[in-house]
């Protein structure tokens, strides 16, 4: 069997997982132990964030031709991968909070919503509040004037039933 034919599947391993993905960030991560890493790793899984090493000439392979190839400047070194299919920011958030705690791990970029972000960016992305925080403000800025309307409305009303 040809070696091509043995890399293929790991090829459509990468693409399957950013199929679909809203963030992706590439991270170095060389100089983690493996206490660091275990606990990156089980952090990144319960907020439902793949994570994984893969080899660099077959990340490339995955991403060409789609809108993360932009990221394959950034593939030299120890490469891991780590994206989100249901949140954005997630990824980004989670490793830089890591990367403050550990400096060994190193934030390369990455793609949020098709648009490539270096290290710098990601670390701005990271601090963006998730999609229901944002919502949750947003309704209740909308909210707050139609509540003291309100209270200004009934304080009319009873100083007119007291007259």
């Amino acid at each position: 069997m040809a070696k091509v034919e043995l890399k293929q599947p790991v090829v459509d391993e990468i693409k399957a997982a950013l199929d679909g993905a809203k963030g992706v960030v590439l991270v170095d991560h060389r100089g983690l132990t493996v206490e660091q890493d275990t606990v990156l790793r089980k952090s990144l899984r319960e907020a439902g964030v793949s994570y994984k090493v893969y080899k660099n000439t077959l990340v490339k392979r995955a991403i060409k031709g789609t809108e993360f190839e932009s990221l394959t400047d950034l593939l030299e070194g120890p490469s891991a991968l780590a994206c989100c299919k249901a949140e954005a920011t997630l990824p980004a958030n989670i490793l830089c909070k890591f990367a403050k705690d550990n400096n060994k791990l190193e934030i390369k970029g990455g793609v949020v919503e098709g648009t490539y972000y270096d290290a710098k960016g990601i670390e701005v992305i990271a601090t963006i509040p998730s999609r229901e925080a944002l919502l949750a403000k947003f309704l209740g800025s909308i909210q707050s004037p139609i509540t003291n309307f309100a209270r200004v409305i009934k304080q009319i009303a009873e100083k007119q039933e007291e007259a």
